[in-house]
Formats: structure tokens, sequence, C-alpha cells
């Protein structure tokens, strides 16, 4: 697996704000993954499995399980893994300033996906919109970027099959698109058919990195199954969690040292006030 940045990164990754990632998960790992998310019990949206949660949103987005970190090791050992965390650093960028003043990275959300017929995600975001937290940002040779998503497939997503759309260099982009106002998030939207998405496909165990100031959203599936998928979205160590989740005490027990400070830069219990006498 690859594990450096190329030229080549940097340069498509600002042209166009994302990069696929081939096999960045090992077939292994990926059948780990499937077997925990096939064994996961029935679930209604809110309800909650060990410190998984099923995300509560409409049903056309399909099924969502927050703080899937929490799930067993398959999903722990990729936090820092080799294919995308230095490509990561890099992007979300800092070093050397007070954005790495409690660590390297952050992980603010982390979910599995799965999505039947009919199932899709509007477009959403856009350079356009300015927004700090997921904004795109190269100064003085250096990225700071606010927000970089790994979205990584857990079976082959082609045609058909509900795949992830982005508008390439949109995360620069200084006006909103035309059709924006009729493909939102919402019931029943999707990306089809927005003048300059394109469809991203991935084998099982392929990823793409992505800023999130990049308009992103989904084609709808077409095709019979399940698509299946997993996000973590990783920004700059003094971030905090999106939807107020925070890891389990059994999860930090479990996780190495490095792991540990992408998932919780800076704890409650770091520094403790001293009794003056």
């Amino acid at each position: 697996m690859p594990t450096g940045v190329t030229d080549l990164d940097i340069y498509l990754f600002d042209l166009r704000g994302y990069l696929v990632l081939k096999n960045a998960v090992a077939p292994e790992t990926v059948r780990e993954m499937n077997r925990i998310l096939d064994e996961m019990p029935s679930m209604n949206p809110g309800d909650w499995y060990g410190y998984v949660q099923r995300e509560d949103f409409e049903a056309s987005r399909g099924i969502a399980y927050q703080q899937i970190y929490e799930a067993g090791a398959p999903f722990e050992e990729i936090i820092d893994n080799p294919a995308w965390i230095e490509k990561v650093k890099t992007f979300v960028g800092g070093e050397g300033t007070f954005d790495h003043n409690n660590g390297e990275l952050f992980i603010d959300e982390n979910f599995a996906s799965i999505r039947g017929p009919g199932g899709a995600i509007g477009l959403h975001s856009g350079g356009h919109q300015g927004v700090k937290r997921t904004q795109y940002r190269h100064h003085n040779g250096h990225f700071m970027c606010g927000q970089i998503n790994i979205l990584f497939a857990l079976n082959d997503i082609g045609p058909g099959d509900g795949a992830t759309m982005v508008i390439p260099g949109s995360h620069k982009a200084n006006f909103v698109h035309p059709q924006f106002a009729t493909q939102h998030i919402g019931e029943g939207a999707s990306v089809d058919g927005v003048e300059g998405a394109i469809e991203v496909h991935l084998d099982a165990g392929d990823a793409i990195l992505f800023v999130d100031a990049i308009s992103h959203g989904s084609a709808m599936r077409v095709n019979e199954g399940e698509r299946r998928i997993a996000v973590y979205r990783y920004g700059p160590a003094w971030g905090t969690f999106r939807f107020g989740y925070w890891p389990s005490a059994q999860l930090l027990d479990r996780l190495t040292p490095r792991r540990r400070k992408i998932v919780l830069p800076t704890e409650p219990w770091a520094r403790e006030p001293q009794v003056q006498v």
C-alpha cells in the first residue's frame, strides 16, 4: 500500500479536490467489517448497540451506524491506516502551528452506511459556502483544510449502485451551482443529472479521499442489493465531535497511543488542577 504523498497527489488534490486510493483497505479487513455489519441486530433509528448508534435520519439515506470504530478491531485498525494517514496529515496541515498544539489530527465523525435500492443523498457543500469546518485552504506553500474525508467501499460500487458523486474543482467555487436549489439533502434527493457531477466507482477496499468543501452527494441506487461504505472524517486536533459523541473508556484502553491521540487529542484529565496551599 502507498504510504507517502507524491507530487501528483498534491497536484490532483489541489485541482480536483479528491483522490482515489486503490486497495486502501485489505480484503481480509473488508471481509471482517462486513461480517460485523451482518451480525448487527435489528435497530430502530436512535437505538444503541454497545457504543454504536443507528443514526436517526430519513429512510432514503439508508442505515448509518455512528461511532463505527467502536464496533471492533478492523474498524479501529484503520484509524491510522498507512494507505491514507500521511496524505490526510498533509492536507489537513498545520504542522508547526497552533493546529498541532495537542496532536496531529482528530476524527470528529465516523460511521458505516448501508443503502438499498432507491436510496441516495443530495448535493451538498461547495467552496461557495466558505464554511470554516469544511474549508479548502492552501497558503504559503501549505495545506490548511478543515476536514478531509476518507470514504471506503465495503463492496464493489459501480454503475447503478448509488456511487458517491462529486463536482471536481467545486471546492474552489466562488458561485453556487445553478441546480443547487433543486438538488439538496432531503427525502429522495440525489445528484443524478447535475451538470459537472461525476460518479466515483470503487472496488471493495478502494477509498476516495476528499476535502469536505467539494460539492458531493450520491447517485440513486437502482440495482438490487446494498451499497456499503464507511466514512472517517479527519480535521485538526483542536476540533470537537460533530454530533456530540464521545469514545468509550474501553475503546481508549484498547487503542495504540497514536490512534488514541487521533480519537481524543485532548483528554479531559490531561491537566489536573493543583490545590494551592
